[in-house]
């Protein structure tokens, strides 16, 4: 990474690009192509630093993805020991000790009779295969008419159609409805926003659990 002053005001990419350090024109299909976005070029501990050094704390974590930190040297010794002996092998025809090893340290950390697991490459790819390895259960035990989902309202459970179908954020969902698999939206558990002043916590952890249970006698009726 290159040394960088972090007194220096930070630089976007407009101003890069009138400094002739970036194209004028980018390529990257940009979430927010309107915005005038930092051009980010390193990162220590919890820090994101742009071009001119200014400092930006990752107080999310990116999307809740990198809670380790940027450039941890024990994370990046590991990485590169692995690169240096396997980088990849499908899945499909292999497995590797890493593999193993993890998974055997999470089923050991997992509550009981969660003793294996799936290893994918994002959150929402985590969701879609939970999707469709819960469809194909059923689907082997003769029962191929349960396809609906339970989520609740407000939950995010990602990006692609699977989990966006799943999740309960109308805003997110609204333009994509057509495009969504069937899914039924209960209560959030949110007693900020959801408990009367007169309602005990008992009562309403109850409430939320009863329309649980409702709406799954309701949808065991219909399949």
């Amino acid at each position: 990474m290159k040394e960088v002053d972090f007194d220096r005001p930070g630089a976007s990419m407009g101003q890069l690009k009138e400094r002739n350090e970036i194209p004028v024109e980018t390529h990257v299909f940009h979430r927010y192509p309107a915005i005038d976005m930092p051009m980010v070029v390193g990162g220590v501990g919890p820090y994101l630093i742009d071009e001119n050094g200014k400092r930006y704390l990752d107080a999310s974590s990116g999307a809740a993805v990198s809670c380790l930190g940027h450039n941890h040297p024990a994370v990046i010794d590991a990485l590169k020991k692995q690169l240096e002996q396997l980088a990849f092998a499908h899945t499909s025809f292999f497995t590797s000790r890493p593999a193993e090893e993890l998974a055997g340290f999470l089923a050991r950390s997992a509550p009981g009779g969660l003793d294996h697991c799936y290893f994918l490459s994002s959150g929402s790819e985590a969701i879609e295969a939970a999707l469709k390895l819960a469809r194909q259960y059923y689907v082997e035990k003769g029962e191929p008419k349960r396809s609906v989902v339970i989520s609740r309202l407000q939950s995010y459970h990602g990006n692609t159609l699977g989990a966006l179908a799943a999740g309960g954020n109308l805003w997110r969902r609204e333009q994509f409805g057509p495009l969504l698999t069937k899914a039924v939206h209960i209560s959030p558990c949110y007693p900020y926003r959801d408990k009367p002043s007169d309602e005990t916590e008992e009562e309403y952890g109850h409430r939320i659990a009863d329309e649980l249970e409702t709406a799954i006698l309701d949808q065991a009726r219909r399949t």
